[in-house]
């Protein structure tokens, strides 16, 4: 446990804004300002970016030994490498003589990575292991003490989380109930999955919490927002028949949203809609019941690891008269100021999967949740205002945001108290709990009483 804010007065303001909205959180209360505030920024990245898990890759995306990416936790810029050993690493790209950044490519295969200022060398497990005139400038310095700074790091399914807290839990403790729900959907072929293409990644002008508010469980814009992505063929799905499902809680702060009817019926595109042939290598066999139809008849599949790291699973239509295809995608919300992020976006698949099917599931995601997406255009438009908004004098001051959706009657959303799988559930989805969860960890996290 962290409780040392009462330390630092320079985020006086912040906490009491914090304070305050700890208890209008009570009443699902937000007020808009904690969305564009350079204080309260500044604290998040002391006080959740330092502590918490981040997903920064994949382990597909550095196969061999020397392989490296660039990556980021917060604002600092990390080197994902694999070394000589096979180990994957995650090391701060910053020199320990003088802060020049070493790693001059965003990706690459490198045995050394050397300081352009000095001439510093590293090996690529982090090692000093030396300098020029090293007789002359550096005689008697003992470079065990002086290699690259190391962040923790862990993998789970190939995900490559990293930490830079000591003393925050081990990965699979910190996803608490949502490790269940990553099991289920990247564990379903033993060959695992990989990257397709390169990650894309692109500059909204919005607050990072948004975009992990609106993955956490903001199934209700749906109806409106997303209603001509539906119009024009993107997703066969109505919108409305897509508010079936059950929001999940799922311990630290993480949450899990899935689209599932609650009817005996067949669906019409089961295991999302992926060809016989790959779903003969999903070992359905380990499923439990409701783990198997949830794969069997979820229409999607979504969710937040707290803070800043979703994922998702659909099925779109990538064009006219094309069938529908599912796409997964690992996200990122960077973030870059109070008032803007840089998405990161992997697309992933099935290794044991045909090269067609992987280039047309890329080609789904690609029309929909990317840079030039019609659902991911959608959302980054109204991003953007909702931070805009927060920045503006008169609604800073004023302006309280309702999420009271699903509290003490209001709307259709209640417990789902037969829900057999790890979470607090709630059916159907017509709820902000998941949003309410998602800020309550927030403010426990940023007031040091998590």
């Amino acid at each position: 446990m962290h409780n040392d804010t009462a330390a630092t007065p320079k985020y006086s303001r912040a906490i009491s804004l914090l304070k305050e909205m700890r208890e209008s959180l009570k009443e699902g209360i937000i007020p808009v300002g904690i969305f564009n505030d350079r204080e309260l920024y500044e604290m998040e990245i002391e006080k959740i970016f330092t502590r918490k898990w981040i997903f920064v890759g994949h382990e597909s995306e550095i196969p061999s030994p020397g392989d490296y990416v660039l990556r980021y936790i917060g604002e600092d810029p990390f080197i994902v490498n694999r070394d000589e050993s096979g180990e994957i690493r995650v090391m701060l790209d910053a020199c320990v003589h003088r802060g020049v950044r070493v790693c001059r490519a965003e990706k690459g295969n490198a045995s050394h990575f050397r300081c352009p200022y000095h001439g510093f060398i590293y090996k690529n497990n982090g090692d000093l292991i030396g300098m020029p005139a090293q007789q002359h400038a550096y005689n008697g310095l003992n470079k065990k003490e002086w290699g690259l700074l190391e962040a923790r790091c862990d993998t789970l399914h190939g995900l490559i989380f990293a930490c830079l807290d000591n003393d925050t839990p081990p990965l699979e403790e910190y996803l608490a109930d949502s490790k269940y729900y990553l099991d289920l959907l990247f564990g379903l072929q033993d060959e695992g999955l990989e990257v397709i293409g390169e990650p894309q990644r692109w500059i909204v002008k919005a607050n990072w919490k948004v975009a992990a508010e609106n993955f956490s469980g903001d199934a209700y814009h749906l109806i409106f927002l997303h209603h001509s992505a539906y119009e024009v063929g993107s997703t066969p799905f109505s919108m409305l028949g897509n508010m079936n499902g059950e929001q999940i809680l799922a311990g630290n702060g993480h949450c899990v949203d899935i689209s599932l009817d609650k009817t005996p019926q067949p669906v019409d595109m089961p295991y999302w809609n992926f060809p016989q042939e790959i779903v003969d290598t999903f070992r359905l066999d380990r499923l439990d019941p409701k783990g198997l139809e949830i794969v069997r008849d979820s229409k999607e599949m979504l969710g937040n690891i707290f803070p800043n790291s979703s994922f998702l699973l659909m099925t779109v239509t990538p064009e006219k008269d094309l069938p529908p295809v599912p796409f997964i995608s690992m996200r990122q919300w960077r973030p870059k100021g109070p008032d803007e992020i840089e998405i990161w976006n992997w697309f992933l698949m099935f290794k044991n999967t045909p090269q067609s099917f992987k280039e047309a599931s890329y080609r789904a995601g690609s029309t929909t949740f990317s840079l030039s997406g019609i659902f991911e255009m959608d959302d980054s438009m109204t991003w953007e205002t909702i931070t805009q908004t927060a920045g503006n004098r008169f609604a800073r001051e004023n302006l309280k945001l309702n999420f009271q959706m699903g509290m003490n009657g209001m709307g259709k959303a209640k417990r789902d108290e037969e829900w057999p799988l790890p979470g607090i559930a709630y059916y159907p989805r017509y709820g902000e709990g998941n949003q309410r969860y998602f800020y309550e960890s927030y403010v426990q996290t940023m007031l040091g009483e998590d």
